[in-house]
């Protein structure tokens, strides 16, 4: 591998297409065609020796070795910046939160401030944030830990199912999935890690169910249930709407939230403040 090849622009230019993970957009925000984007990344790759991402249909994915490209190509960023504002006397790198709409909705709201680069995706796309470097610190729902990252449980939440204050079900102080049966339930999409759990949950209790609706995102769970379209399993950290109450369903599993940084990073200054920030806003909510 000869690094003299190694090109600062392609590396750059590689870090933004591993944001998007897509040519179009990518090269849309470098301001240059998309084959001269792809002939960037393709380069970097040949002077590697490594493919850098993978193609599954439509979809995208970086490889381990273009996870490592990304990360390096922006500390390489971040050490250019960092030099040239100690060489300016003027502050550098802004701190970066990646996390889910749920959690930034119902848990992060006391951390999120102006100064904080904050960074929206779900699960996959947070722990590709991290991984990468782009966030320095991940929040999200972890069922299996990654075993190159460093996980710590923030809060750990129950399992709840939300319904009309006048719900017969709302009767009782908590609830059993027997209790669902028969019930229309407002459910995320297929493919989902929560829609996935609730039905496994359900199928291997016996009960029987209906989608009433399929809805993405807690808050539009939440409005439908509050339009009488059905019941919803959310998590426990989700403040019902008005006229709507919540109880706890004691046979399905809590939900962990995780925070996540690379562990090379554990006494960044960066990661330990923003961490620190996180948990004070959680004891507070």
């Amino acid at each position: 591998m000869d690094l003299s090849r190694l090109s600062t622009d392609a590396l750059a230019s590689f870090a933004v297409f591993a944001d998007h993970l897509n040519f179009t957009r990518a090269a849309e925000e470098l301001h240059i065609s998309q084959p001269a984007l792809h002939v960037k990344v393709q380069k970097l790759a040949d002077t590697l020796g490594r493919p850098l991402y993978t193609r599954h249909g439509r979809r995208l994915a970086l490889t381990p070795a273009g996870e490592a490209a990304a990360r390096f190509a922006r500390d390489l960023d971040a050490r250019v910046a960092s030099f040239l504002a100690d060489l300016h006397g003027v502050s550098s790198r802004v701190p970066t939160l990646a996390a889910g709409e749920g959690a930034y909705l119902y848990l992060l709201g006391g951390v999120v401030r102006s100064g904080l680069k904050l960074i929206n995706g779900d699960r996959p796309r947070t722990l590709a944030a991290v991984r990468t470097g782009r966030a320095d610190v991940g929040v999200a729902v972890l069922d299996v830990l990654p075993a190159d990252l460093t996980a710590t449980v923030l809060a750990t939440y129950p399992q709840v199912l939300v319904m009309p204050e006048g719900h017969p079900l709302a009767a009782a102080p908590a609830l059993a999935l027997a209790d669902l049966a028969g019930t229309a339930l407002i459910v995320p999409p297929p493919a989902g890690p929560h829609r996935v759990a609730l039905e496994r949950a359900l199928r291997a209790a016996g009960v029987p169910w209906t989608v009433a609706v399929e809805a993405e995102g807690w808050p539009l769970m939440l409005h439908f249930v509050s339009l009488g379209v059905g019941l919803a399993v959310v998590n426990g950290c989700v403040a019902p709407s008005p006229g709507l109450v919540t109880r706890e369903i004691i046979d399905l599993p809590p939900v962990p939230y995780h925070a996540l940084h690379l562990p090379s990073r554990a006494d960044d200054p960066l990661v330990t403040d923003l961490l620190a920030a996180v948990r004070t806003a959680l004891r507070s909510h």
